[in-house]
């Protein structure tokens, strides 16, 4: 399940307010500013700080 051209639109990180971009395979949302990597679950973008990972 795919998330919404319409949805990756709107969606920033939380913490520096910059965009998400859909990781390769489709399982998370980084932010390219800060490197925090937010999981997609179930086709839901989980956008919460504590579950992020920071990745390079």
């Amino acid at each position: 399940m795919s998330i919404s051209p319409e949805l990756l639109e709107i969606l920033v990180c939380p913490v520096c307010k910059e965009p998400v971009n859909l990781t390769p395979n489709e399982d998370g949302l980084k932010c390219q500013k800060c490197k925090r990597v937010y999981p997609v679950k179930d086709g839901i973008p989980v956008m919460l700080v504590d579950e992020a990972k920071i990745e390079n």
